[in-house]
């Protein structure tokens, strides 16, 4: 009897013994598996081209130390953001990881805080892509592309030549116009202007500041930037508008050449200019399809580095390590390859073809990001030689935008203002700027009126006009649109970038004005000429994206969404970028 009873516990304690060997195993597998850091939630700054496939490629990692939250958010305002002190209210999430576009973001940034600061030494790439000067492919094939090698200084020369595309045989396309984004924002654009500089001096390395400063330097880089259409914080304005030119049969006529990373090229050719993975296939091909001009005289990467952040504790610097050497493996390196991105190491994978507008065996010459003070002066040099602009302000000052905004204690105005006014220091001494305010019936039954006038040095009286701005009246859009634009295409300046600023937080209420389908024509102009771009902002929840889109579309400039609550002041400085 004692002997069966011994049995039946024996048995009974077997499972227990078992289970507490299997969650012995468990714990073994989890330390093995997290080691010490634990699963943590680990927060990564990605730069807008890569942020979607990061956050795909994230979506699939399983069974290691971290989640992984993905933000997009442009390298040049994470920069400024890191550099000033992050601040969450405005900067939203502090990460744990910051991913910019290339390198140069980290050089700029130890330059500005004056060491390492937030970011440490060790920044290894995660995947690549060469700075190229994109073109449509007829006109590269005018110029002597693919067997000659073209560069910074052809399109130097083609951009001085006052006959234009004539030079080449096609008056027809009349003059040659480069697309460049701001350098102080974009990726393409500071690489870009670095190319630039190195291709004035004839180095393609250690640049110094005698070199930035040098008299022929400066002439040769304020002659590139005189064919500049406008600038901008990201490269997709321009390709999405080439698109829109394409599709209307006039693909030739708005821009010769844009500078752009290699992988955007391959992203237009197959009809997605934004280059999302979840939009590729959703419009056709371009009928005009670009190709990648590889300057002869050397061009930068964007290495698309991997930061991790100063502030981020034992745990997450585990998990950013975990998820470093995870993207490093071939698996996730051929997803990057699968959107035309080159390998970590720099090496092209099967989508770098000459079917596509591109060339494995390019760059021959690369640069190399200059010495932090170095790049600073360059970004400083740049400011007094870049295209100058003739800008009206025009801002909304209806009831609606005495609305306060939530969690902020002040209204839309207020915030407004302070957005417009924290501005105004990215135009230069060159630059012309005026501002207008709207709503219904400013002046008898106008709904406009101008408070300063465009010229030079304004910046102290819009600063007090702007801060004294009052909210009253209705919505007065269109009329105001149209007047707008043609207020500065009388005063239009051939030199300069002519451009509208146009921000409202509702739509049109004056039921005496023009119809949105009498605006649009009137602001349009045959495909090729000189025109006044109308930048447009949403503001607000009330705001019609839709007909803002349309007004800038027509003038083939871009619409700004700042209808999220606090997104203003982020949104403006972007707008001011194209100037």
């Amino acid at each position: 009897m004692s002997q069966q009873l011994s049995q039946r516990r024996r048995r009974g304690f077997a499972p227990v013994i078992v289970a507490v060997i299997l969650v012995g195993a468990v714990v073994v597998v989890f330390r093995t598996v997290y080691g010490a850091c634990g699963p943590v939630k680990l927060t990564v700054a990605a730069s807008s081209e890569k942020a979607e496939l990061l956050r795909q490629i994230a979506a699939g990692y399983r069974g290691r130390c971290a989640q992984i939250e993905v933000r997009a958010q442009a390298s040049g305002a994470v920069m400024q953001a890191l550099a000033r002190g992050w601040d969450e209210r405005v900067d939203g999430p502090r990460p744990d990881v910051w991913t910019p576009a290339a390198s140069g973001w980290i050089t700029l940034l130890r330059q500005r805080v004056k060491g390492d600061g937030p970011v440490g030494a060790d920044n290894p790439s995660i995947a690549s892509t060469p700075l190229v000067i994109a073109m449509p492919k007829p006109m590269a094939a005018a110029m002597g592309w693919p067997k000659k090698k073209l560069g910074w200084s052809d399109i130097l020369e083609l951009g001085s030549d006052p006959e234009g595309w004539a030079r080449y045989g096609h008056p027809e396309w009349g003059a040659f116009r480069l697309g460049k984004t701001n350098p102080n924002f974009s990726t393409s654009g500071l690489n870009a202007t670095v190319g630039a500089y190195f291709a004035a001096t004839g180095l393609s390395g250690d640049l110094v500041k005698a070199n930035v400063s040098d008299a022929k330097t400066r002439e040769f880089v304020r002659g590139v930037e005189r064919s500049i259409v406008h600038y901008g914080d990201t490269t997709l304005t321009f390709l999405s508008n080439l698109q829109r030119a394409d599709d209307a049969g006039a693909a030739m006529s708005y821009i010769s050449a844009v500078t752009v990373e290699e992988k955007s090229v391959w992203d237009y050719n197959q009809g997605n200019p934004t280059g999302d993975p979840k939009t590729l296939g959703d419009h056709r091909k371009p009928r005009v399809p670009l190709v990648a001009i590889y300057p002869k005289e050397g061009t930068l990467f964007s290495d698309n580095p991997y930061a991790v952040l100063s502030w981020a504790d034992e745990a997450k610097r585990a998990a950013a390590a975990e998820f470093l050497k995870y993207l490093h493996e071939e698996g996730q390196q051929a997803q990057f390859a699968s959107y035309a991105f080159r390998s970590y190491q720099g090496k092209p994978g099967k989508l770098i073809t000459a079917a596509n507008g591109l060339d494995p065996k390019q760059p021959r010459t690369r640069l190399n990001v200059p010495l932090p003070a170095v790049l600073d002066q360059i970004l400083k040099s740049w400011a007094t030689l870049r295209k100058p602009a003739n800008v009206l302000m025009v801002m909304d000052v209806s009831g609606s935008m005495s609305a306060e905004v939530a969690g902020t204690g002040k209204t839309k105005l207020d915030l407004a203002k302070q957005a417009a006014v924290n501005a105004l220091p990215q135009f230069g001494p060159n630059d012309r700027v005026g501002l207008w305010i709207f709503s219904t019936e400013q002046q008898g039954s106008r709904d406009y009126r101008e408070l300063v006038p465009m010229k030079r040095d304004t910046g102290a009286a819009l600063r007090t006009r702007i801060k004294g701005l009052i909210p009253n009246g209705g919505t007065g859009l269109y009329d105001t649109a149209l007047a707008s634009y043609h207020h500065v295409l009388t005063r239009k300046n051939t030199g300069a970038i002519n451009a509208v600023v146009f921000l409202t937080d509702g739509r049109n209420e004056d039921q005496a004005s023009i119809a949105l389908e009498d605006l649009l024509p009137g602001l349009r102009k045959e495909q090729g000429q000189e025109t006044v771009r109308m930048f447009t902002i949403a503001y607000g929840e009330d705001a019609d994206l839709n007909v803002l889109r349309q007004i800038s579309e027509s003038t083939n400039a871009a619409a700004y969404d700042s209808r999220e609550s606090g997104s203003i002041d982020q949104v403006f400085t972007a707008v001011i970028s194209n100037f």
